[in-house]
């Protein structure tokens, strides 16, 4: 049996190719630390830069018949960028959902408390249209104020799983929003017109 930890970068690429589980065990032996570190250094948070490197290594894995590696070093730097960066562009949206809805929010508190009124019962209906799942866990980030870590240890999922759950819910509140909301203002605004 070959040592894989003696082997270079692209014998261990070719082998795994192959599907040799040894190989992608020497490859994350070899790179998870440096990446690790890679993540954590932008994200500053030990959660996010792990489940990165997670997906970095399961599509690693799932694509290692199909995709085209020169270099594995460089392939592993540049798919974990890009993961950061997609995580940070999540964190973003979220965010800034929620500096949307609050501004929104209460300027239709000040001007209209009707609207505001039917606002706050549109996103319950909403949430109440999530899937099970999902509305479990918004309801335990939104209004348990648990992070996702606490989510995820009292379900006994991933913190990956509970991240993808919140961002199908913000995703169906937000489509609900725009457009019930935007019925609500119409209607209102033509009943005070009469």
């Amino acid at each position: 049996m070959t040592k894989h930890i003696l082997l270079s970068d692209g014998e261990l690429v070719s082998i795994l190719k192959d599907g040799d589980r040894n190989a992608f065990g020497e490859i994350y032996n070899r790179y998870w630390k440096p990446l690790h570190h890679s993540a954590y250094n932008i994200l500053g948070d030990e959660n996010a830069a792990s489940d990165v490197l997670q997906e970095v290594f399961v599509s690693l894995w799932h694509r290692r018949g199909a995709v085209e590696i020169l270099s594995l070093k460089s392939y592993l730097f540049q798919a974990v960028r890009f993961g950061v960066l997609k995580s940070i562009r999540q964190q973003k949206t979220d965010q800034l959902f929620y500096t949307r809805l609050a501004a929104v929010t209460s300027e239709i508190v000040l001007e209209n408390p009707m609207l505001f009124k039917e606002q706050q019962h549109l996103i319950t209906q909403l949430i109440s249209q999530l899937p099970e799942d999902c509305r479990t866990i918004f309801i335990m980030s939104r209004e348990e104020n648990l992070t996702y870590k606490q989510i995820a240890n009292k379900l006994d999922i991933s913190e990956k799983t509970v991240e993808k759950k919140m961002s199908i819910s913000l995703r169906m509140i937000r489509k609900g929003l725009n457009l019930e909301l935007c019925i609500a203002v119409t209607s209102l605004y033509f009943l005070s017109k009469s």
